[in-house]
């Protein structure tokens, strides 16, 4: 049956679209885009007042599943997905166990399968168990689905590990993501290292614990000729580091995330373990170099870092708390709100940075506007009201660091390959 979305402003940047516009979508493609279109038969959606853009995508999400389904599982978690707005997840391998093998891939894709409701790009581990010791199946995991490879939640603490990694991902034409951070300087701290971590009495983490890895990866990547992606860059030397090497044309993207973009160490007035993450929120200046990179492009994308956790976990002292905050269903409306209602982006950048760069950075199928192409569409209702409270969200867990908040924008309906997985603001199912 044919659907045609009606009257919204379709906004694409890679199709060069700004305008009012229809889209006829029939048997989960996208076959028309244009003015005054019309089907003989089948639903019309009026998209008059709202913002269609291509399918959003996440490249950093933790599913949990396997082994801690408390927290989240696929199904939650990509019901979560669509309830932002997302059509695309790709998932972190730092689940129990670990997802390091052939097996464990095809587990995560047929639960998705399954199960899910939103597309699903299972990340391999770079070493076995994300030990840092000996080199995962790499090719095993890449004939099985695997789309990127990270040891993400603890990072490659060796450079020579990393170097061997590097080569042999390579030569499947795969990216690595980096965890940067460097052990031995962030040591047990739990918050940025600085004035907040002095009057807190918290142990701090240094700028530099991140530095000296994106600039070790870099340097390595720019040796080995490795497609680089920097997970979660939260400090203003990783920005210049990143911006210098685009500039001498190294292969290497990089993420920022909400909480980073919009939130620094000075919103850690209490102790409120749901503003515990990794790495920390860093100093005003930092948040100020990552919103500049977005604009500057130094920064390719937008990721939720989602990180669900149970309530028993994070009621604990801020030092023993789990790291991590939750992301997918407020990811949209807080670029809406401090980005787009400000005018410091506009609609195409948001299309740039939460479609096409996450899904180029791994090399995920790309998604467009245009004839040909998948119905994974996001439609946006940029003036709805969000109040983000523990009843809103559709995760397992409410770990928000925007809990409280009052937001503007919301995703309102998403398809995927054609399918209703968001309708009128409630996830299909």
């Amino acid at each position: 049956m044919a659907l045609l979305l009606k009257g919204g402003r379709v906004v694409d940047a890679a199709a060069g679209l700004d305008a009012v516009l229809d889209i006829v979508v029939r048997d989960g493609e996208i076959v028309g885009v244009g003015e005054g279109l019309t089907i003989p038969k089948g639903e019309t959606v009026d998209c008059s007042e709202k913002v269609v853009l291509p399918g959003l995508a996440d490249v950093h999400t933790h599913l949990r599943e396997p082994g801690r389904e408390y927290k989240e599982t696929i199904a939650s978690g990509t019901r979560a997905a669509a309830h932002g707005g997302f059509t695309a997840v790709a998932c972190m391998p730092n689940t129990d166990p670990v997802c390091d093998s052939g097996s464990k891939v095809r587990f995560a894709l047929e639960r998705a399968a399954a199960e899910g409701i939103v597309r699903v790009y299972p990340i391999g581990a770079i070493t076995k168990s994300i030990a840092g010791e000996q080199l995962a199946e790499i090719g095993d995991m890449i004939a099985e689905g695997a789309v990127a490879f990270s040891d993400d939640g603890k990072g490659v603490q060796s450079a020579g590990m990393t170097r061997i990694a590097m080569d042999y991902i390579k030569r499947f034409g795969a990216t690595l993501v980096a965890h940067c951070e460097d052990e031995s300087l962030a040591g047990h701290g739990v918050v940025n290292e600085g004035a907040v971590s002095t009057r807190m009495g918290l142990p701090g983490i240094p700028a530099a614990a991140e530095e000296t890895i994106v600039a070790r990866d870099i340097a390595l990547a720019e040796l080995t000729g490795c497609r680089l992606h920097l997970a979660h860059v939260s400090t203003a030397g990783s920005v210049a580091l990143v911006r210098g090497a685009k500039a001498r044309g190294v292969h290497v993207t990089c993420e920022a995330t909400p909480h980073h973009l919009f939130l620094d160490e000075d919103a850690i007035t209490a102790y409120d373990t749901n503003l515990k993450m990794n790495p920390p929120l860093r100093a005003a200046k930092d948040r100020e170099a990552l919103v500049a990179g977005l604009l500057d492009g130094t920064v390719d994308c937008i990721a939720t870092d989602h990180a669900p956790h149970a309530p028993h976990e994070k009621e604990l002292e801020f030092e023993l708390a789990p790291f991590g905050t939750t992301g997918l269903e407020t990811a949209l409306s807080l670029v809406v709100t401090h980005l787009v209602a400000t005018d410091t982006l506009g609609w195409a950048e948001v299309s740039n940075l939460m479609c096409h760069g996450p899904r180029a950075a791994l090399g995920l199928p790309e998604m467009r506007l245009e004839a040909g192409f998948p119905a994974d569409i996001t439609i946006v209702d940029p003036e709805a009201r969000v109040e983000v409270t523990a009843e809103w969200f559709a995760s397992k867990s409410r770990n928000s660091a925007f809990l409280g908040t009052s937001l503007l924008g919301k995703a309102s309906e998403v398809l995927v390959g054609g399918k209703w997985v968001l309708r009128n603001g409630k996830v299909a199912g």
